[in-house]
């Protein structure tokens, strides 16, 4: 391997807790492309210690000469240690013990850690900044993407006004294969956690937590806020089911899970929910495990990222780049601007938002179903732009599906709306409810 750094710049020496699929492929990427990085970075990046649970564990990554801690806090004290790379995961316990530690001790950290970063970012980056000890987090939000980076430095001239993004590639997979397979969701979640794209219990990634994480950090950096991950509104994609899937294909739609936080009158608004968007724009066809982020800036328009949002490599990618800021002393404040003059986020409510909507029903076949269902429309200001029904039978109160689309309405409207016919005795099911997104 050709090393062509300059051999008296001294090494960047790092501390790595965590040797999950991440942390090994963070020390590959070191390993094998030492010579680049180091020309890049301007000196080389030097593994000196490790931390994880099971020393004896067999791991895909080259062997090093490193000091192994049990104790992730321990690595965090070594004198020798100057960069400490969190890859433990969580939003407390040892991960935030760890990274309080080193920035503390006034040592740089590089984290993957959105929950952490959403529960705790502003004082976490509050505390860098006392301690004058770099935070580096671009592995955190979208694996390989560099959107934190762009947010940062790219689009430092531009008053962003939006951020659509598919944040977790678990329920793009699931959606996309729901789609092109027409099978319901617990069958293709069953696939998934086979192939390794969910885990045991994926409720973290499709209840939409995952994607809430990311949206807040997203947000901070986008807006100059403080994170609030609590600003959040987040649904999952449990519900969403192969006619809807069906459906959403006939009225020229793709459902996806999108993470949106953009500018109203009102505040800001942040919200994680499966969407229908149109067919023919280009988030419609990011698929599988993809994920993809757009941002609006006022002068450069909206700009679209697209790649691998989670895995080994990808996110090892991220790690790297971070370390090789550092290692060259390029750093920032960790959410664009100090943390004291991140703002207070206001909040726009959910109640108040805006837009169309596709409701699905359950209904007996009986005459007076539609008069019903549109009586309550009628009466929350709701109307509807168009109607499908499937399924009828010969056979009166056996079950048909009820499709509709509605024009622009409240969201507290619509929810009081889907409260009452829930109530109906002819609606034999939840009404399943899906936001239009127009992108």
């Amino acid at each position: 391997m050709v090393k062509v750094y300059v051999k008296s710049a001294p090494p960047l020496k790092v501390g790595i807790a965590g040797l999950g699929v991440v942390g090994a492929g963070v020390v590959r990427l070191l390993d094998q492309h030492a010579g680049m990085i180091a020309a890049r970075a301007g000196r080389p990046i030097k593994v000196v210690a490790v931390s994880a649970r099971d020393k004896r564990k067999k791991r895909d990554m080259p062997k090093g000469g490193w000091r192994w801690y049990a104790d992730a806090v321990e690595l965090a004290k070594d004198p020798e240690v100057e960069v400490v790379v969190e890859l433990i995961g969580g939003a407390d316990g040892k991960a935030r013990q760890l990274v309080e530690t080193a920035l503390k001790l006034g040592k740089g950290v590089v984290t993957a850690n959105k929950a952490l970063l959403a529960m705790h970012g502003a004082k976490i980056a509050a505390l860098a900044e006392t301690k004058q000890a770099p935070l580096a987090f671009e592995a955190a939000v979208a694996g390989g993407i560099p959107i934190l980076k762009a947010l940062r430095e790219g689009l430092v001239g531009n008053r962003v006004e939006r951020i659509t993004g598919i944040l977790n590639g678990t329920c793009n997979y699931i959606l996309t294969e729901m789609r092109e397979t027409g099978r319901d969701f617990v069958e293709v979640l069953r696939e998934a956690q086979k192939l390794g794209y969910a885990e045991a219990d994926p409720s973290f990634d499709v209840d939409g937590v995952d994607a809430a994480h990311k949206l807040a950090v997203l947000t901070s950096l986008a807006f100059n806020t403080q994170v609030n991950f609590s600003a959040v509104h987040v649904e999952g994609i449990r519900h969403v089911s192969a006619i809807d899937i069906a459906f959403a294909k006939e009225f020229g739609y793709r459902i996806k899970l999108l993470a949106i936080a953009r500018r109203t009158p009102r505040g800001i608004e942040q919200r994680v929910h499966p969407c229908m968007v149109p067919a023919d724009t280009p988030i419609a066809h990011v698929d599988g495990v993809f994920n993809a982020v757009a941002a609006e800036g006022d002068y450069v328009g909206r700009v679209m990222f697209e790649g691998r949002g989670a895995g080994s490599n990808p996110t090892a990618s991220a790690v790297v780049a971070d370390l090789a800021d550092l290692a060259a002393g390029r750093h920032a404040p960790a959410f664009g601007v100090p943390a004291a003059k991140l703002q207070p986020l206001k909040a726009a409510a959910m109640a108040d938002h805006v837009g169309r909507y596709y409701i699905r029903l359950i209904v007996r076949d009986q005459p007076g179903v539609l008069a019903d269902v549109s009586a309550v429309l009628r009466d929350e200001k709701i109307s509807i732009e168009s109607l499908v029904q499937r399924g009828r039978s010969e056979a009166e109160n056996q079950p048909v599906a009820v499709m509709l689309i509605s024009h622009e309405a409240r969201e507290a409207d619509m929810v009081r709306a889907m409260k009452r016919i829930a109530r109906l005795r002819s609606v034999l099911q939840p009404p399943a409810l899906i936001r239009i997104e127009p992108q």
